[in-house]
């Protein structure tokens, strides 16, 4: 695979709540910088982010690449990273970038988005209470 493909499928396995899967696609000391909210190290530490967001309250997972570009093993794209929850969705324009080592596996996943954008769409799928 391309490091394209491979960022691709890394995503499509995301979208598909597997995380195990996805996790087969990165280095075992990957760095995932999710920019506003902090960094995480190896699988686990994007299971650790990931997991309870998509296992819990998150009903489809749907992350839209508009644009991707690669230059040898760094993958640069903008997308929006779509999240049902009931009825409605939550929209987060999102770019990253993904770097992958002679393996073809993924070292570094940066996300970079906007916290206000998120927390406003996460405050407007809240059960009113």
């Amino acid at each position: 695979m391309t490091p394209g493909d491979t960022v691709r499928e890394f995503i499509a396995r995301i979208c598909r709540n597997d995380l195990d899967g996805a996790c087969e696609l990165v280095a075992p000391d990957v760095e995932y910088d999710n920019v506003p909210m902090g960094k995480q190290f190896g699988p686990e530490g994007i299971k650790a982010l990931l997991g309870p967001m998509i296992g819990s309250g998150i009903d489809e997972v749907d992350w839209v690449i508009h644009r991707e570009a690669a230059t040898g093993n760094v993958v640069i794209n903008e997308r929006t990273d779509r999240f049902r929850v009931g009825e409605r969705w939550i929209e987060l324009p999102v770019a990253g970038v993904f770097e992958l080592d002679a393996a073809g596996r993924i070292t570094l996943w940066r996300d970079y988005f906007d916290m206000a954008t998120l927390n406003e769409q996460l405050a407007a799928v809240a059960p009113s209470g």
